[in-house]
């Protein structure tokens, strides 16, 4: 009786209808809209370099990426004898993404190869590599966008660039001069104005004569954003107002500068990455543009880290449809796999046109920031553009995220599965950088001082006219929304939105499959659907669009 009883206490144990962890496959190659925008956009001659990255974010960086986060940054502010130091201490995991990160020139190809295609291709590895961990972009985002703010001042420009795109990671809290690269962070906002830099109080007071250009900083940072980095980009106030600084964590003497770490940030999600408050004690600093202007001087990093904030949430959509159709095409219930369920295959189907119109939208606007290399006119677009869908793409991240989580049911619920990782992440990028609001009173005040960013905008929008009536009178009724200017602060959000879905529907019926392009234009252009994802209409091939989508393993 006792062996009979045991055997029968072992079935139990037997696992069946679960399905395999999405693990051994190429984030890059399997991922088909992908491919075929990095082709289009330029970034074919880096197809080996995206298939190498995709390969290991599809491997060995997805343990990486949980052992980071299982083991967040600790901040030791002084050493056992009572020495100031301000260092962070990582789990060796999070260097090890950084060091493959930099090593893949995430944080600095386009400004260590200067061809065409090159954020094309930036962007779409820094959306594979983004998709095992989202913590470690934030330095790789900040020090790819410092170079171009850096250029401001030619002098620091010529001793930091080659530190800053070195594609050799040095975790050693030691001077940059004695290391081979570098990465940057930054530290604009305080405690009492947020987004609004104008109420910053931080001061900066000129060493000498001021015709060095050397400051010493003083005041209190409520974000600081990487705060291990070699340097940072940070703004202060002079005589002339708010102004933009560098400032290296380390002294030319080889002493710490006076950057003190006042605590890091407790966060919804993002914990493999240390975010921070600081204070400055008459910390040295070199001023980096003109007195006076540090905004519009530091609007050239903020510009290239709302793409990034782009690329950033595509990727957690991206991962999502990989999850969500992967575990729905193993798990069965009620008779059939999941996937061939019609309700299923509506949820998939439409997060997987919401991806897809995400990944047009990041690539394209990475081909613009080539072609703004020496056209004022793309440069022009890709400013206006990029603030209209950082806040659209942004925005639809989270409710995607929850939507992708809940076709695992209970399983999608636990940490093991990735999913609440990549649910508490979803926020983030729509309020980095600019949150919701910020984004749609930039995206006004872009189309009031920039005419040929919007001239340049409707004219890409108009490639993809005639392709479709429904899209016609849409285009129409959003060029006429122009004229309608009353009030139109408290209606920025419809606004905007109507923006970047006309410029994902242009997007789409130029590049997408019939099948994806019809579901976007029969619901996304006040059309037939519901307020939730699954409610695309009968007609909608959703199959097609599932399998174009799906990553195929094993």
């Amino acid at each position: 009786m006792a062996k009979i009883e045991r055997a029968r206490r072992s079935v139990t144990h037997d696992v069946t209808n679960q399905a395999p962890p999405l693990i051994g496959y190429n984030v890059f190659s399997q991922d088909r809209v992908l491919v075929e925008a990095a082709e289009r956009e330029g970034a074919g001659w880096a197809k080996d370099r995206m298939e190498a990255i995709g390969e290991t974010a599809g491997s060995e960086a997805i343990a990486l990426g949980f052992e980071a986060n299982q083991n967040p940054p600790v901040l030791k502010t002084h050493d056992r004898f009572g020495h100031r130091i301000d260092e962070v201490e990582f789990h060796p995991a999070w260097h090890e993404l950084l060091r493959t990160a930099v090593k893949h020139e995430l944080h600095a190809l386009p400004w260590r190869e200067a061809r065409p295609g090159a954020h094309a291709a930036r962007a779409a590895m820094f959306s594979v590599f983004s998709q095992a961990e989202a913590g470690h972009g934030c330095p790789i985002s900040m020090t790819y966008s410092a170079v171009p703010a850096l250029r401001a001042q030619p002098d620091v420009a010529t001793e930091w660039e080659p530190r800053l795109t070195s594609n050799q990671y040095d975790p050693r809290f030691i001077e940059a001069s004695q290391k081979t690269g570098a990465l940057c962070g930054m530290a604009m906002t305080e405690k009492q104005g947020g987004s609004d830099v104008r109420e910053n109080t931080t001061r900066a007071e000129a060493i000498g004569d001021g015709t060095s250009g050397e400051y010493a900083i003083t005041g209190h940072k409520w974000f600081c954003s990487a705060p291990m980095s070699d340097a940072f980009l940070v703004l202060a106030k002079t005589g002339k107002g708010v102004s933009c600084f560098f400032m290296p964590r380390w002294l030319p003497d080889g002493t710490l500068n006076s950057i003190h770490i006042q605590r890091l940030k407790d966060k919804l999600g993002n914990r493999s990455n240390a975010s921070s408050e600081v204070e400055f004690d008459a910390a040295w600093a070199r001023m980096v543009g003109e007195e006076g202007r540090g905004v519009p001087t530091i609007i050239e990093m903020v510009n290239h880290t709302r793409l990034d904030c782009i690329i950033g949430a595509n990727a957690m959509m991206r991962q999502a449809v990989a999850q969500a159709t992967h575990h729905c095409a193993h798990r069965s219930a009620f008779g059939n796999k999941l996937i061939d369920q019609p309700l299923m295959q509506n949820v998939l189907a439409d997060l997987c046109v919401e991806s897809t119109a995400s990944t047009l939208t990041m690539m394209r606007l990475a081909r613009a920031y080539d072609d703004a290399a020496d056209n004022e006119t793309w440069r022009s677009f890709a400013r206006l553009t990029t603030a209209i869908c950082k806040y659209w793409v942004c925005k639809r991240t989270p409710m995607h995220v929850v939507e992708a989580l809940e076709c695992f049911g209970g399983n999608g619920y636990v940490e093991e599965s990735g999913m609440p990782r990549l649910y508490r992440e979803a926020p983030l990028n729509g309020i980095w950088e600019g949150s919701g609001n910020v984004m749609c009173l930039d995206v006004l005040r872009a189309i009031g001082r920039i005419a040929n960013g919007t001239e340049a905008f409707f004219d890409e929008v108009a490639l993809a006219g005639g392709m479709d009536a429904r899209f016609d009178v849409f285009f129409e009724k959003v060029r006429e929304g122009l004229n309608d200017v009353d009030g139109i602060e408290g209606r920025a959000r419809r606004f905007v939105e109507r923006l970047a879905i006309v410029f994902q529907a242009s997007l789409l019926l130029r590049y997408g499959d019939p099948a994806t392009t019809e579901a976007y234009l029969a619901t996304r252009l006040d059309g037939d659907r519901g307020y939730a994802f699954g409610t695309l209409p009968r007609h909608v091939e959703c199959k097609s669009i599932i399998e174009r989508a799906r990553p195929e393993v094993g």
